[in-house]
């Protein structure tokens, strides 16, 4: 019965794809590429001339159906992405869970990924750590995610951008407080580099594809110390909404949110707050 290959392929020097990979290529009769265009050097270098098809992340639903439908006629389909694993930070994860509704055989074949290697190389000494990928856009967003994670003593593992390197490590600050951070920089490639700085005195080349590890910290969240109001102002100032603020505030202090809601109240009938 044909079958999902989930192939892990180079993050970027072509020699790190694994012999596995390879037979998996060369076996299957269509491979789904994130893009197809970046795809082909690897492929032509390797000797792969089997189908392509664009799988990415506009066109996920159509394209896992499409997948399935051909490993239903018995065609052996391979999943890459542009560098790394499926599914992490990448498209992959719907084609996945849909094969395995479906009762589809899947088949891994592991390599590099971008996280794993920038937390060997920077050296950073931890008993794990939390990816967070690509943050989002919304400041919001990036508030409700990192706040869930500040103070959990793990060390931040986030995909950035090159335009985007400034702003996230901006927002980081205010989000975080100051912490060293190592920016892992071009991984496998001939510039590789590890800058470590600091988030408050951030500097780095704004080139290439870009790992941040930030290291954690086990103190008290400082929004702690202050007024449950003015806790949850903070937030708002963020761009949460009320109600948001208020869980947000609840969690940090690890108290129910109607506490954090009739505090808020009680100082509304003794003078205006953000609340």
């Amino acid at each position: 019965m044909a079958k999902l290959y989930i192939v892990g392929t180079p993050i970027g020097n072509l020699a790190d794809i694994t012999l596995r990979a390879l037979d998996a290529l060369r076996s299957v009769d269509v491979i789904a590429c994130e893009d197809t265009r970046h795809s082909m050097p690897l492929l032509s270098k390797y000797d792969v001339h089997a189908k392509l098809i664009a799988y990415h992340k506009f066109n996920e639903a159509e394209c896992s159906a499409r997948i399935i439908d051909l490993i239903a006629e018995g065609k052996n389909v391979a999943l890459i992405t542009d560098a790394g694993m499926p599914s992490v930070s990448d498209p992959g994860a719907e084609l996945i869970s849909r094969c395995r509704e479906e009762g589809i055989e899947m088949q891994l074949v592991p390599g590099p990924t971008a996280a794993m290697s920038a937390l060997t190389l920077s050296g950073i000494k931890s008993s794990g750590f939390t990816f967070l990928g690509f943050l989002p856009e919304k400041t919001a967003d990036k508030v409700a995610i990192l706040s869930k994670t500040a103070f959990s003593g793990l060390p931040l593992v986030i995909y950035v951008a090159p335009h985007d390197l400034k702003s996230t490590a901006s927002c980081l600050l205010e989000i975080l407080g100051d912490r060293k951070v190592y920016v892992c920089r071009e991984l496998t490639k001939v510039y590789e580099s590890v800058a470590v700085t600091s988030l408050a005195n951030f500097e780095c080349e704004e080139r290439g594809e870009i790992v941040l590890i930030v290291d954690g910290s086990e103190a008290d969240n400082p929004l702690n110390a202050l007024p449950i109001p003015e806790h949850v102002a903070h937030y708002l100032a963020q761009g949460l909404d009320k109600k948001e603020a208020i869980k947000r505030a609840a969690h940090d202090r690890a108290v129910p949110k109607n506490e954090v809601y009739q505090a808020c109240l009680d100082l509304d009938q003794n003078r205006p707050t953000n609340c």
